[in-house]
């Protein structure tokens, strides 16, 4: 007898620890339903406080984090449970789950990875089926936007390489035109020297030819003038 008291003392904290930890569930199931899902979650947390393999508790935590838009942190735990669980129905559930907070972050490929997980411990699950319909249709648009987007970008990059070659040779054009016509002003300030033509004497020269050939020329009348005055006297015979 004193054995059988003893076995029931021994099983009352367990009890009690159950009670409490359904508590918790329970009072975090009354938080979600009235959208109060930041104490929901410290709810579904004190249970898992007393025991972590509780999936109530674990799916719940991550329906909580969903609600609040803590994508990263709700995909975790839901990957955590499908991960950890045998229960092919719980790991349904779970990527289920996880594909839905995949495509709520925009993450297309790995939400369909999800889908396809989920499937693959439970076939039958049209809603699951759905879904990864409805996000393989989703990438394949986003794809075909990405595809139109990148032939977009390289039209107007190819526009804009154009824009800026004609904005360049026009520039460099205007640079030639300006330069030109700086040039050509120079030599319009620039005073016009003469330059000497070829084979035709300057006027200095010229007159330096002039007086010479004035100075030969008296010279030479000079002589014959001399001549003509100190020459021999001409002899002529008589006919005797």
């Amino acid at each position: 007898m004193k054995r059988i008291i003893l076995f029931l003392l021994l099983l009352l904290p367990v009890m009690l620890f159950a009670q409490q930890e359904k508590s918790y569930v329970k009072q975090g199931n009354q938080l979600y339903q009235e959208k109060k899902y930041k104490e929901a979650e410290a709810e579904y947390r004190k249970a898992l406080a007393k025991k972590n393999q509780n999936v109530e508790g674990n799916f719940n935590l991550g329906d909580a984090l969903y609600k609040q838009k803590q994508l990263d942190k709700a995909g975790e735990q839901f990957g955590k449970i499908a991960e950890a669980n045998k229960n092919k129905t719980v790991a349904a559930s779970a990527y289920h789950n996880l594909g839905n907070t995949l495509l709520e972050g925009k993450k297309l490929e790995e939400s369909i990875e999800a889908y396809k997980k989920s499937l693959l411990n439970n076939p039958k699950d049209e809603q699951t089926r759905y879904n990864l319909a409805y996000a393989q249709e989703k990438l394949k648009k986003q794809q075909q936007q990405d595809k139109n987007n990148n032939k977009n970008k390289n039209n107007k990059d190819k526009n804009k390489d154009k824009q800026n070659k004609d904005k360049q040779d026009k520039k460099n054009q205007d640079k030639k035109n300006q330069d030109k016509k700086n040039q050509d002003q120079q030599k319009k300030d620039q005073p016009q020297q003469q330059k000497p033509e070829p084979n035709k004497l300057s006027k200095d020269d010229a007159q330096r030819m002039l007086d010479a050939l004035n100075n030969n020329e008296k010279q030479t009348q000079d002589k014959l003038k001399n001549k003509k005055l100190k020459g021999a006297k001409m002899q002529i015979s008589k006919d005797w």
